[in-house]
């Protein structure tokens, strides 16, 4: 029993530590304002100086995986797959895992419509729809009308329903996602399949993958020097409602979409996020997604890594997968459900203890890439939670207490437009991507369209709209990622919230 409690209270000190780290930020920022103006605008301008540095480095990642994009979508995958070397790619099947959690037919139904339209053998694709035993009356209808409609086109379409109550789970994708990962087991070990032929994907149940997606991912996997050793993680765009959704919603969609594309060109730090594909033997050896936390998209890659001892990498795909913007038709509720959805991605704050915990005890995990591996997450987080807030709104504290105290030093008289010149700097970024959220915007509905000049409105205003990224950086970034790492240092653990899905027309 003591050994228990000491383990325990071991980690909590490190669930602590984030946000601890946040919030000693904050307050020696506004203490040294108030304190030492001078030492405080010396703070914020190293501080912006690193920032303004780290996003030109960001914005050289975020054009090197941009162009591989756009080389990526150029090629006929499915023509590729069958007329090169990879003669036995037909040998291999996929295993897709859709959970859901109370959507409606026709979000279930357009992902299923959508799935028959890539191109690819669809005899070679098993579907698990997964749903929760809460829902479970009119879950039953939907399947049973998915079945009847699309099982045809498919292997087969799997059912499964999760049951409410299980011991040590968290009501949640990860739960559902590991009950159905046992239940497929049972049908893939019944049917004889070879776990080494098999791959997993699991999307979100809006997921639309391009339509070259499983040509390109079986292309990824035969080429792979270890693919039962790699995670393969596509590029995500928010943007399947974008015409429809409010500019909130949009620039914060866009902003995570942008946010992968730089990490997509950093294999040595990139975890898997939301939809990802992997071999159905890593799956199985680490025991599916986890049950019992809120980021199981993330944490299935740290799984692997442990359990094969450093191992194992994410194989970047830079080819997208598209999924709704968290627009609901109505704008209140649609900017609450952006800020929680965003609080559960802060809540990625949990990996850090779990891998610090599970670092200490593995001695065959290279030291040097549990450090990097270390320094990402830890960074990662804390900047989130931290940048927006001193860049925009904290930094200017030491400015005005200099005046009120009138210090007439040259830094002090030359701050205010050091500052300035940091920020427009920091513009180039916000232009650039600006101009790629434009280009990567789908068809816009006809019912936009009533005119030539309303059309060239609509698309100048998706170009303008990022006029107010500033502020959905505090509002929808720092305020979120604070409160996630507060949660978690207070031990007031976040449950699991489910992004509220609709079909807009």
């Amino acid at each position: 029993m003591k050994k228990i409690y000491k383990n325990y209270y071991k980690y909590r000190i490190l669930e602590i530590i984030p946000g601890f780290l946040v919030w000693a930020t904050f307050i020696g920022v506004v203490a040294l304002s108030i304190i030492s103006p001078l030492y405080g605008i010396y703070f914020v301008i190293a501080f912006d100086t690193y920032f303004v540095l780290r996003i030109t480095y960001m914005l050289i990642f975020l054009l090197t995986s941009w162009f591989k994009y756009r080389h990526t979508i150029k090629t006929d995958w499915w023509k590729f797959l069958k007329s090169t070397h990879h003669k036995r790619w037909h040998e291999y099947y996929h295993v897709l895992f859709l959970p859901t959690a109370g959507e409606p037919f026709e979000v279930v139904d357009n992902t299923f419509h959508q799935l028959i339209k890539t191109k690819y053998d669809h005899k070679k694709m098993i579907l698990v729809l997964a749903g929760e035993e809460k829902f479970t009356e009119e879950f039953s209808k939907i399947a049973k009308k998915i079945k009847e409609k699309y099982g045809k086109y498919f292997y087969d379409i799997l059912i499964t329903i999760h049951p409410l109550g299980l011991p040590g789970e968290m009501v949640g994708k990860g739960s559902n996602l590991y009950y159905a990962g046992h239940e497929a087991k049972k049908y893939i070990d019944e049917h004889g399949f070879d776990y080494k032929k098999l791959i997993v994907s699991a999307f979100d149940i809006d997921t639309i993958p391009h339509p070259d997606y499983f040509a390109y991912l079986t292309h990824k996997f035969i080429s792979h020097k270890n693919p039962y050793r790699a995670s393969f993680q596509p590029m995500a765009f928010y943007h399947n409602n974008a015409w429809q959704s409010d500019i909130f919603t949009r620039v914060v969609s866009n902003s995570t979409t942008f946010w992968l594309l730089t990490d997509l060109a950093r294999p040595d730090r990139l975890f898997t996020f939301s939809s990802h594909s992997m071999s159905w033997q890593a799956l199985v050896d680490v025991n599916f997604w986890q049950n019992n936390i809120v980021t199981e998209d993330s944490r299935i890659f740290l799984q692997c890594f442990i359990h094969y001892d450093g191992d194992y990498q994410v194989e970047p795909m830079h080819i997208p997968v598209s999924m709704d913007t968290v627009y609901v038709g109505n704008l209140w509720r649609s900017l609450q459900n952006q800020y929680k959805q965003m609080r559960r991605w802060g809540y990625g704050v949990e990996h850090f203890p779990y891998m610090i915990w599970l670092f200490s005890q593995n001695k065959k995990i290279p030291l040097n890439k549990k450090i990097i591996y270390t320094w990402n997450q830890t960074e990662g987080v804390y900047s989130w939670a931290t940048a927006p807030l001193i860049i925009l709104v904290m930094g200017y504290l030491p400015l005005y207490f200099a005046e009120k105290q009138g210090l007439t030093s040259v830094l002090a008289q030359n701050a205010p437009l050091m500052l300035e010149n940091l920020m427009r700097f920091g513009l180039i970024g916000i232009f650039l991507v600006a101009i790629m959220s434009v280009i990567i915007l789908p068809p816009m509905p006809q019912k936009f369209k009533t005119n030539f000049w309303n059309k060239i409105f609509r698309y100048i205003l998706m170009f303008v709209q990022w006029i107010i990224f500033p502020i959905t950086m505090i509002i929808f970034g720092s305020i979120p990622a604070t409160d996630a790492q507060t949660r978690l240092m207070l031990g007031k653990y976040l449950g699991f919230w489910v992004t509220e899905k609709k079909k807009t027309d």
